[in-house]
């Protein structure tokens, strides 16, 4: 593990504690009830069994030894009885009952959280391996935080209840036995530490590989892939071969520090407890008892049964403080996440209007990664109010990351867009997206409605003439009246036995409708007609422009029959604005777009 990385693994005591009391409170807030009947149950353990085990058997034990009358040691049976039995009660109670009715309401409160942080993470951190790979943990690690948490809050109450029970009997009964559990504690706590740092080194270096082996599994799961598989076999192959590459790197890892973590395991288990401990221990109440005569055989046994409970105990807080650590460690990830703030924030809030916008760049330049060369180069651009804008250019040429600034997806590294005379960055961020319309190449069907597709949102909110005439526009209505549920059809198999799988074109025309229903002032559209068929694109042009009346509209296609009806068509090239005007206009002026057009429609078209 490089130094980096063991830096990260470093965490001081009151890390350890501040990170495991920062997630307790999170679980106490969603249910103090699941949190506080825990720990109760922990602790009325812990004395049921010091009162049963120490107490009731020491009793018993001198009651056999001294002679003590029956009903004397019949009636301290019964009352023990009784006591023991209530508490098994508490136990179903809290235990079970509460557990089960309270654990569901803790994960969804803490998810629920990490989904409202995941929503708002700026977009370029998906770009950042290493902030992904922390955010899959954290997301992923909920549910098992949560128990180990609760967990070790049960444990540190349940071994100080030992501590201070059985504690206080050996102070009363010999002093000097406590000797040898304090000496086996802080053996075990030292060594118990640094095997649980391996235990996290080796799963943090062997998350990009489980990753790559978990994506695999989906490729084979996942409908998305069936027909690729099927029709190209041979990709098997390829994907067997980087499974058994990243399963062969997860074994090399685990074999790194298997011998270190068997050697650790040894020495923490057996020599820091049951040789030192039981060994030592008992040659010294043989030496009590057989040669000095200082304890009675009752007192002899009982104290070796309860060291055996003291030493449990403190094998508690041994092992807790590590198990704490390893704990923190995640609970770090969580809280790391939930404290990422945005760099992507309004400068004023201002409240954007809704009608048709002004956009204007201004020397703009772009790059997502800082010291990468600039993807889009000093660009200028003004765009009014209503104009119908088409983004032409070759791949890589930075069409999609130029509708990502406009929707500020991503901040432009140099020089500044406004919307109508404003600067965006001043305008507040959520509402500011909310008056863009935008369908990209690569967007997605969730499984729900027709409705709940189109206007995003749950459908009791739909106004459902809005939803038909937006499906009308983008051409999928008829398509939708055929459904046996028209707008209630449920779209996918996923969940639904009789959902319906949509054509990619159909897809394509869902999404678009999106744009349709929602109420924006600028729509943008990254390759809206890439799946249709000529006459379903050539009916989509001329229903967009019809629907979008005087909103402003930029749409990117790498068809130039889409883009010919366009006010201004923009060229891109290498991040820069190289041919700009009508269709008319450039194919006059033979440049680089009218040399695309005839590439594309010359074997056609006469120009």
């Amino acid at each position: 593990m490089s130094g980096t990385e063991q830096e990260k693994t470093k965490q001081s005591v009151k890390q350890v504690f501040a990170n495991n009391f920062f997630f307790l409170k999170l679980m106490f807030t969603a249910s103090p009830q699941y949190v506080l009947f825990q720990a109760l149950d922990a602790i009325r353990n812990e004395v049921s069994i010091f009162f049963e085990h120490t107490v009731g058997i020491g009793y018993v034990l001198a009651a056999a030894e001294f002679g003590y009358p029956f009903e004397k040691v019949a009636k301290f049976i019964l009352i023990l009885a009784g006591a023991i039995t209530l508490g098994m009660v508490f136990t179903v109670f809290a235990g079970d009952y509460m557990a089960e009715r309270e654990r569901p309401k803790v994960r969804e409160k803490i998810k629920m959280m990490l989904y409202e942080k995941a929503k708002g993470v700026d977009l370029k951190c998906y770009d950042n391996p290493e902030f992904y790979n922390e955010q899959v943990l954290a997301i992923s690690e909920v549910d098992k935080q949560i128990e180990r948490v609760l967990q070790f809050v049960k444990n540190v109450l349940g071994g100080l209840t030992v501590f201070i029970s059985t504690g206080i009997f050996f102070l009363l009964k010999d002093k000097i036995s406590i000797i040898f559990v304090v000496i086996s504690f802080f053996l075990s706590i030292f060594f118990e530490q640094i095997y649980n740092k391996q235990n996290y080194k080796v799963k943090v270096e062997g998350i990009p590989f489980t990753r790559k082996r978990d994506y695999i599994k989906r490729i084979y799961y996942l409908s998305d892939y069936a027909k690729e598989i099927r029709l190209n076999p041979d990709v098997s192959d390829v994907l067997f071969r980087q499974f058994e590459e990243a399963n062969d790197e997860v074994y090399r890892i685990e074999k790194k520090y298997a011998f270190k973590k068997w050697a650790l395991g040894f020495v923490k288990k057996y020599l820091c407890n049951d040789i030192f401990s039981d060994v030592i221990f008992i040659s010294y109440l043989v030496y009590q008892s057989a040669v000095l005569h200082n304890l009675s055989f009752s007192t002899v046994a009982i104290l070796y049964g309860s060291f055996g409970r003291l030493k449990r105990g403190m094998r508690v807080f041994s092992e807790s403080y590590p198990y704490a650590c390893e704990t923190s460690l995640y609970i770090n990830k969580i809280r790391k996440f939930m404290g990422y703030e945005p760099t992507i924030v309004s400068d004023e809030a201002i409240e954007p209007e809704k009608s048709a916008k002004e956009i204007e760049l201004k020397d703009v330049s772009f790059a997502y990664k800082d010291g990468d060369e600039m993807l889009l180069k000093n660009l200028d651009l003004h765009i009014r109010p209503g104009e119908k804008i088409a983004l032409v250019g070759y791949n890589g040429a930075g069409k999609t990351t130029l509708v990502k600034l406009l929707m500020r997806l991503y901040d432009v590294r140099k020089g500044s867009i406004e919307a109508d005379g404003k600067d965006i960055k001043r305008y507040d961020v959520e509402k500011y997206r909310d008056t863009i319309g935008t369908v990209f190449q690569d967007f997605q069907i969730f499984a729900g409605s027709v409705t709940e597709n189109v206007i995003l949102d749950v459908g009791e909110k739909a106004d459902t003439d809005r939803v038909r005439r937006s499906l009308t526009d983008s051409g999928l209505m008829g398509r939708v009246d055929r459904l046996k549920k028209g707008l209630d059809t449920q779209l996918t198999t996923e969940f639904a036995k009789d959902g319906v799988n949509l054509s990619g074109g159909e897809s394509q025309k869902l999404a678009i409708s999106r744009v349709f229903y929602k109420d924006a002032g600028l729509m943008i559209l990254d390759e809206p007609s890439s799946a249709l068929d000529p006459i379903a694109e050539y009916q989509l042009n001329h229903a967009m422009l019809s629907a979008t009346g005087d909103k402003t509209v930029i749409f990117i296609s790498h068809r130039l029959s889409t883009t010919r009806n366009a006010d201004r068509i923009i060229m891109l090239e290498d991040g820069r604005i190289v041919e700009q005007g009508s269709h008319e206009q450039l194919l006059k002026l033979g440049g680089k777009y009218a040399q695309m057009w005839k590439v594309q429609a010359g074997a056609y078209i006469a120009v």
